[in-house]
């Protein structure tokens, strides 16, 4: 017996509407972890004595670890559990805010647009992605285009 995707099919996407992950909270580890995985040692996420003297006061996360995290998250949210095709693009990537160690970070995602494709059972949708802090501070914003399944026809 077939179950049915978590995920949101295109059709469940209105425009205007907003949804927000799960929160979860930034880790010294997963700064250091980042560096090691990406090889990025930049002695602004990794070397404390240094970071002391910049305006943060101390090592930031990397800003592509803060969207791989929100990646996670998203997941995590369903939205996208069977029913996402392709991640189209991502634009307009800002990073406004630094984000440290201890931070709890989540996402808001609002969608801009939505139209069909000229293949059936597909559509894309744009969206403005806010990656937020523990105080809601806007850390991070970017749009996003995504092709989603269309709802199966019963």
């Amino acid at each position: 017996m077939a179950t049915e995707p978590r995920g949101k099919y295109y059709e469940d996407f209105e425009v205007g509407s907003s949804f927000e992950t799960p929160r979860r909270t930034v880790t010294n580890t997963d700064i250091v972890n980042f560096a090691c995985l990406s090889g990025d040692f930049n002695e602004v996420h990794t070397n404390w004595e240094y970071a002391q003297k910049t305006p943060f006061g101390e090592p930031i996360a990397h800003a592509p670890l803060i969207y791989a995290i929100m990646g996670g998250l998203n997941y995590a949210s369903g939205v996208n559990d069977g029913t996402l095709l392709a991640v189209i693009g991502i634009d307009e990537w800002r990073m406004l805010k630094p984000v440290l160690h201890g931070d709890t970070v989540h996402m808001k995602t609002t969608v801009l647009e939505k139209r069909l494709t000229s293949k059936p059972g597909r559509g894309i949708v744009k969206v403005k992605r806010e990656f937020k802090n523990q105080r809601d501070e806007v850390v991070q914003t970017m749009m996003a285009t995504f092709m989603y399944k269309c709802r199966p026809e019963a």
